[in-house]
């Protein structure tokens, strides 16, 4: 795959393995205090080439993604928030490849290029990618225990098939040499702890 469109689903209903060679990127809206010193909504970037065991971080706290753009300030606050039963607010974001430079672009909304990560930083994915995952991850040191965090993902509401209740990712789109958009051949859904978190897959129909 050399792209893919949409805000995470592995290939095997399993835990992904993010291992010592894992090369992998991602861009979404985030609430880290750790890294941001505060409980904002923000954009943000990620990358690493050894499953965050000694490279990789976010947004220009290092080198690796290159910037060209001045309209999106990543790690920026994101002030339109969805609510249980408010207006619906979506967010487009793509990851795709360059066949020519190999670089792999962030693209926001459809319009805006947010910038790159050059090609030389990686490994594996200075070729292709393997998986593509949409999703949420929240971050709990006792993973596992009943009430182990009260950290909400999305709306804070469990799906279901009212849109507007609880967060959803739709029009999920992965790119190959054909350099067509096209949808997943398989998606699979998966979840740390369902008494905490949940997902559905939803095909509504072929050309949403």
């Amino acid at each position: 795959d050399y792209g893919r469109k949409g805000p995470s689903f592995p290939p095997q209903p399993k835990k992904p393995d993010y291992n010592e060679d894992s090369n992998f990127l991602q861009v979404n809206r985030s609430v880290n205090p750790t890294v941001y010193g505060d409980r904002e909504t923000r954009i943000y970037t990620y990358w690493t080439v050894d499953g965050s065991n000694t490279t990789g971080c976010f947004d220009l706290l290092c080198p690796g993604f290159v910037q060209t753009t001045n309209e999106i300030v990543l790690g920026g606050v994101i002030r339109s928030i969805p609510v249980p039963g408010g207006l619906p607010w979506i967010m487009t974001l793509y990851i795709v490849k360059d066949i020519k430079t190999k670089n792999w672009w962030v693209q926001y909304q459809d319009n805006i290029n947010i910038g790159y990560w050059p090609a030389e930083i990686f490994d594996s994915l200075s070729l292709t990618a393997e998986t593509v995952q949409w999703g949420g991850e929240v971050y709990s040191s006792r993973l596992g225990h009943p009430g182990h965090t009260n950290t909400a993902m999305g709306t804070g509401q469990f799906p279901d098939f009212v849109f507007q209740d609880s967060g959803w990712t739709k029009r999920m789109r992965v790119r190959d040499n054909s350099m067509v958009l096209k949808y997943p051949e398989y998606a699979y859904a998966y979840t740390d702890d369902y008494r905490c978190y949940d997902v559905y897959l939803y095909w509504e129909d072929r050309k949403s």
